[in-house]
């Protein structure tokens, strides 16, 4: 009865919303139902979080970059934002770019965008500012001079200028150069200044490097940049189709209308759809939510068993899909600086008292498998080492005998009085180091520290994957007879990445070691690019970069290597750098790959044009669409 009261209560909620869109439009009204609830955070790229949702709504509301791709994934210069994007290699080994912006542009609020709105998130990426307010942004170790201005020893970042009110040149250090995706040097997207930073800001160059005036600090800017970063209300400054014009947190719907002056997007295409709403769909719910009409659209459905009801809905007529491959992977994750999941005997032990073979048939019913590696059936990378993948790495095959050698081999031997394990959880004599302040140490008389094999599982709410996880994995016999115990900690996804990311900008709780173990799911950009995804750097680990916090030079270098070591058009060079960093990788296992699946989107038959694929998503593909007559 709770359920259902439940339930009844989504349903009116979403009814009471849409009914108020609906005086508003005489024509169909898009409703979205998305999965992953709203986390609010809109500011540029994923300078804090990455929540999939809010990046959508990032990009619904901001389009006016200069690189962008196409519907093949494809990075080209933007001819709407851009007139030219030229190149130069320089003797010393460095490489400048030179970026011609087009006049006339104007934000949402009719203001005219300037050159200083191009430039200054580069030179804020390249500034102490950034990490001082908690942002991920590193434009300081691939710009020319970032370093010097980063580390305060010069007054401009030299190898970023403002030639003309229409003109930008960077030039990147000899070390970024080549790069495989090098033609994002040259991505600069506008956003208001005054907007984000407040009034009295503004970029400069005397001929020696850009840099601020205003003198802005940390300190000055810390208030109007976290108000920017999530506001939805009606001064919200933006670029793209869209303006986000209301977000109710606690209801997680977020409202958008046409932004009247959107200049178009790479091919001039500009959006029909007046106006939709996102809304948060629930897995319990959403079949009877959308044969009732409290949202019409799903998008990226993933559960197996929630795609086959869609085809029965499709099948009863009124509503279309698209189906493509996915460009990422389901996963568990790890932290691997703390607790029994810095050890890899016990990540592999994990890996192997979980069936993933039936764990991916259960949850993808047909529409998904296994994959071995942080990749997904979506990325032309798979698609043409498939092959190899399947050969070459390990698939972690279900095995409690294999699993209790790994532990076993890796010292796992004890019970907590430090004497042999015959049954219970396992402990681990450990060093005061790999101890830290892990909270289920024991500390015996003789000042012995033994580890428990209990792992800190943080878990989203209503998510089937969680709860298939805690079925086949923290409850399965194995598990416990194989002396470990894994504690499931349910809370909601915006909270999950908080701890994840250790986002102390939030609140200082979650930057303390907490949780060893995460499910979630990554997808991947058309550039593929693990950089600083491994790093060793303790600057970058500081800003929030390796969420694993695995720290492998070789897994770092082959990183690096993959897209800094390779020319653009050398794909084969770059393919064998990929596949010995998929190998390294598939060894440490910091994460365990669930499935990568096909995505289904269910949308009404009354939308027309809708194309939707691997790299193309919703945020692009609705400019296309239109209502049929």
């Amino acid at each position: 009865m709770k359920k259902i009261f439940a339930m009844l209560l989504v349903l009116a909620m979403a009814f009471t919303m849409v009914s108020a869109v609906a005086e508003n439009n005489d024509e169909h009204m898009l409703i979205y139902g998305c999965s992953t609830e709203i986390g609010g955070d809109f500011a540029p790229g994923a300078w804090w979080t990455n929540n999939a949702t809010d990046k959508m709504i990032r990009d619904l509301s901001n389009d006016c970059g200069t690189v962008v791709s196409n519907q093949g994934g494809e990075y080209i210069m933007n001819p709407t934002v851009c007139e030219s994007i030229t190149s130069v290699m320089n003797d010393d080994g460095t490489k400048t770019f030179t970026v011609k912006v087009k006049s006339g542009l104007k934000y949402n609020s009719g203001k005219e965008i300037t050159i200083q709105d191009f430039v200054w998130t580069t030179l804020f990426a390249c500034s102490k500012m950034a990490t001082d307010v908690g942002a991920k942004l590193t434009g300081y170790l691939t710009i020319v001079g970032g370093q010097d201005y980063y580390d305060g020893k010069a007054d401009t970042v030299t190898g970023l200028h403002i030639l003309d009110e229409n003109t930008i040149s960077v030039t990147i250090v000899a070390d970024k150069v080549p790069y495989f995706y090098d033609i994002t040097y040259a991505g600069f997207d506008a956003f208001d200044i005054a907007y984000w930073l407040g009034e009295g800001y503004g970029v400069a160059d005397d001929g020696n490097g850009c840099y601020f005036t205003g003198e802005p600090t940390a300190e000055k800017i810390k208030d109007r940049l976290e108000y920017a970063r999530f506001n939805a209300g009606t001064d919200r400054v933006s670029t793209g189709p869209y303006n986000l014009v209301e977000f109710d947190k606690a209801a997680l719907q977020a409202t958008f209308e046409i932004n009247p002056n959107y200049a178009g997007n790479f091919e001039g295409q500009k959006p029909s759809i007046k106006k939709f709403v996102i809304v948060k769909a629930e897995s319990a719910t959403w079949n009877d939510a959308i044969k009732t009409g409290a949202f019409n659209f799903y998008d990226t459905l993933t559960d197996g068993n929630e795609i086959n009801q869609a085809m029965d809905i499709v099948e009863a007529g009124g509503f279309k899909y698209v189906q493509f491959d996915r460009p990422g992977y389901g996963k568990i994750m790890f932290q691997c600086d703390f607790g029994p999941t810095q050890f890899k005997a016990v990540r592999h032990a994990v890996a192997m008292l979980l069936d993933r073979n039936e764990f991916a048939n259960t949850f993808c019913q047909g529409w998904g498998g296994v994959v071995n590696g942080p990749y997904g059936t979506g990325l032309w990378q798979y698609q043409e080492a498939e092959e190899w993948l399947d050969e070459n790495l390990n698939p972690y095959t279900y095995s409690y005998d294999n699993a209790v050698a790994a532990l076993v081999e890796d010292g796992w031997t004890l019970n907590e009085k430090g004497e042999a394990w015959t049954e219970g959880i396992r402990y681990k004599k450990v060093t005061e180091k790999e101890a830290g302040d892990y909270a289920h140490n024991v500390t015996l008389a003789d000042g012995t520290i033994l580890m428990p094999l209990i792992i800190e599982w943080s878990s989203s709410d209503g998510n089937p994957v969680s709860e298939l996880l805690k079925v086949m994995l923290s409850e399965n016999p194995d598990t416990a007879k194989a002396g470990m115990q894994i504690n499931q900690n349910v809370m909601t996804f915006s909270e999950l990445l908080n701890y994840m990311y250790r986002d102390t900008s939030v609140d200082a709780k979650y930057g303390l070691k907490t949780y060893g173990m995460y499910n979630l799911a990554s997808n991947f950009q058309p550039a593929y690019d693990q950089s600083y995804s491994f790093t060793l750097d303790p600057d970058l680990l500081a800003q929030g970069y390796n969420q694993n916090y695995l720290l492998d030079e070789e897994l770092d270098k082959l990183s690096m290597d993959m897209v800094y070591t390779v020319n653009s058009d050398e794909t084969e060079k770059y393919m064998d750098m990929w596949k010995q960093f998929i190998a390294r990788w598939n060894d440490l296992l910091p994460e365990i790959p669930l499935y990568s699946n096909i995505y289904i989107t269910l949308y009404p038959e009354w939308l027309e044009n809708y194309e939707q694929d691997s790299f193309w998503d919703f945020s692009q593909a609705i400019l296309y669409a239109t209502i049929a007559e």
